[in-house]
């Protein structure tokens, strides 16, 4: 009889209930998807609301990132240290406190504040759902799986905006944190029943009666239980945060963090500016708020298709491919002010989704494959930290570049694009293992 958990998961075609965990992780990464995007899609009321000019407005949309970036490295740990289940559900009601909460502002810092909480949520919770995708899918089936993860975020977001649009023509910008709130709330007693520990967990850091909770796990799973724990992995007997910065792990964290953030600076200046840049040509907050739907419809089409390039050719050399692609999609951005419609802005959007959301998904992947299980939440937390973190200037460093630079458009979106053509060539740098 096999004694390790994590090689009959990696054996066994994926049950149901495997699949039902998964699909809840892809939900809950569309979630993360709307929450991350609520306030550029309510950005063009902010600004009108409360007179604020663009470089003040790019502050209150960092301020989300800056708590993803501290919620990554902090919660990122709990995930490894308390388990992945219960940081997933703490992380959902400090993210449903933040969006509630983000509806009584009645200033940019107040706001700022709430969304800043909601981000430590949300960073928090990014970490865990990518080591439970990794850890609760079969070899055969983690790629679709840790693609799929992936591309909820653009679902979320389009889904999610295509809501919020509907509901910016009657109501004013808080009724799209209002809508946050009540779906994240949704998600807690589902993630409470149908989410179980991972036996990947359970083994590293082997709580009291480990033995009896990773088999209640696999049961929970409708995979077969283990008679006895396997030998005591050295790796795992050791195990500390700092292991991602010791020889053997310390040159994949910073190609990873490094290269994630800076990436994260180009992507973000889309998702985060592209609502007002498009109101700032005339179009209404609901016509902005739909051309950051486009922009997520190209994210999700070129994430799942991503996954198959991943299949046939690996994770590294597609992930450099699609930064190049990402960066060129960006600059082609900048040329959209051209246009008097919005056909011209949707298109621009979505090459420029289609392109970095690829990049995103070769990025998680990586950080599943980079990270063994005793630190994979640790790893994944702190490149997504810090690069979140980094990324929180995207916002800043765009609306400075319009407010005190004085630059066009165009000169904007080639300087922004430069981080995913920095990331491509820190990604020629990176070695990756399989996962366990």
């Amino acid at each position: 009889m096999n004694t390790d958990p994590r090689e009959i998961i990696r054996q066994t075609p994926m049950s149901a209930a495997q699949w039902i965990a998964v699909v809840l992780m892809i939900a809950l990464n569309a979630l993360d998807g709307f929450d991350v995007l609520s306030s550029a899609f309510a950005a063009p009321g902010i600004a009108k609301e409360w007179g604020i000019a663009r470089d003040a407005l790019g502050v209150v949309l960092a301020m989300e990132l800056v708590g993803m970036g501290v919620g990554s490295i902090l919660l990122g740990g709990a995930a490894d240290k308390l388990g992945r289940r219960p940081t997933m559900l703490g992380c959902l009601a400090v993210m449903a406190s933040g969006m509630a909460l983000a509806t009584t502002a009645q200033n940019p810092q107040i706001l700022g504040l709430w969304r800043f909480i909601t981000g430590l949520g949300i960073g928090g919770m990014l970490a865990a759902i990518n080591a439970v995708t990794a850890e609760l899918s079969s070899a055969k089936g983690r790629s679709l799986a840790m693609s799929l993860m992936v591309i909820g975020y653009p679902l979320g977001a389009t889904i999610g905006g295509t809501i919020a649009a509907m509901l910016l023509k009657s109501g004013d910008w808080r009724v799209v944190f209002e809508f946050g709130a009540i779906a994240t709330v949704v998600f807690i007693p589902l993630i409470w029943l149908f989410v179980p520990e991972t036996p990947a967990y359970l083994l590293a850091r082997r709580p009291a009666g480990a033995l009896e909770r990773i088999n209640a796990s696999m049961a929970k799973l409708r995979l077969p239980g283990i008679a006895a724990l396997p030998p005591v992995d050295a790796r795992d007997s050791k195990a500390s945060v700092l292991d991602i910065l010791k020889p053997g792990l310390i040159g994949t964290t910073l190609v990873l963090t490094v290269g994630y953030s800076l990436h994260a600076i180009t992507f973000y200046y889309i998702l985060k500016w592209s609502p007002k840049i498009v109101a700032d040509f005339g179009f209404a907050a609901p016509q902005a708020a739909s051309v950051l739907v486009w922009a997520n419809i190209g994210g999700a089409t070129g994430g799942g298709l991503f996954g198959f390039l991943m299949h046939r050719f690996g994770i590294k050399w597609p992930t450099i491919v699609m930064l190049l692609l990402g960066a060129a999609a960006v600059v082609v951005f900048g040329l959209g002010g051209s246009d008097t419609t919005l056909v011209g802005w949707r298109f621009a959007v979505f090459c420029t989704g289609f392109a970095t959301n690829a990049a995103i998904v070769g990025f998680y992947s990586a950080f599943a494959h980079g990270f063994p299980a005793h630190v994979r939440a640790t790893g994944t937390g702190f490149a997504i930290g810090a690069g979140r973190i980094g990324a929180a200037g995207s916002p800043i460093l765009a609306g400075t570049l319009f407010t005190a630079g004085g630059l066009s458009l165009f000169t904007v979106s080639a300087i922004m694009a430069c981080g995913s053509v920095m990331a491509a060539a820190l990604m020629l740098m990176l070695a990756l293992r399989e996962a366990d």
